[in-house]
């Protein structure tokens, strides 16, 4: 479904990407793994349309290079970024309810009933405080609720930056089971970027490694998870850190 090739991207004259070239298919959750700086939140920032890239993104043999923010988002392909960006004065119905803009059909209609039952029943506790600000939310529940609301535009692809980030273990671990049940009940694509490496090999179906703006590993994330290069040459303190959580 989603095929980059020899991306660069830029910020100034400094370089960010130096050449990335992955493949993510359908139906597959395919993690992108390295420590901050690395480029992972830059690539999905690239596939999004919001940073200069030179290359080739293609998204079902359409070239997203150059496209804007808006048509990319139109195409199918839903950016979760990174710190649990939700709207806090909205309740977390309001919330999803802006999620529906790239089909823009009334909030009464089946197919917005259809679409937030399907939310809730992949996040029951999103049903529980649907009257309820999202400012008010704990971290885990706004990450739910940044999620659901992607889910609402009715997305064939998913980008999720750093879903884990400033969670507790306990409440990590549950929002990766609903990742997987979005993945195995909707066959949602999903490119997840994380700096938990033993979660993200965990709960994906193949890996990239990238450090310092280029994919140094990739393989299967069955086989990278034990594999003495990731924890010698790269991931070694990133695997220890997330065991010892």
């Amino acid at each position: 479904m989603l095929k980059i090739t020899d991306l660069h991207a830029y910020y100034g004259p400094i370089e960010a990407l130096k050449g990335v070239s992955l493949e993510v298919g359908t139906g597959k959750i395919v993690c992108l793994i390295g420590s901050n700086g690395a480029g992972k939140t830059t690539l999905l920032n690239s596939i999004s349309g919001m940073i200069k890239t030179t290359g080739s993104i293609k998204w079902d043999d359409t070239e997203l290079i150059h496209l804007s923010c808006t048509k990319i988002a139109k195409s199918g392909i839903m950016h979760v970024p990174s710190g649990r960006h939700v709207f806090p004065g909205l309740t977390v119905k309001e919330n999803l309810e802006v999620g529906t803009i790239n089909w823009r059909g009334p909030f009464g209609a089946p197919r917005f009933k259809e679409d937030i039952e399907q939310v809730y029943s992949l996040f029951p506790r999103l049903k529980e405080r649907e009257n309820q600000l999202a400012w008010s939310m704990s971290g885990g529940e706004q990450q739910m609720l940044a999620v659901g609301r992607a889910l609402m535009g009715r997305p064939k692809i998913l980008l999720l930056d750093e879903p884990s980030m400033g969670l507790a273990p306990v409440v990590v671990a549950e929002l990766f089971e609903r990742i997987v049940e979005i993945n195995r009940q909707l066959g949602m694509t999903i490119l997840l970027v994380e700096q938990n490496a033993k979660i993200a090999l965990k709960n994906s179906n193949y890996a990239y490694v990238i450090e310092e703006g280029k994919i140094t590993i990739e393989g299967e994330s069955a086989s990278l998870r034990d594999d003495p290069r990731i924890r010698q040459a790269y991931l070694g303190k990133l695997a220890d850190a997330a065991s010892a959580e």
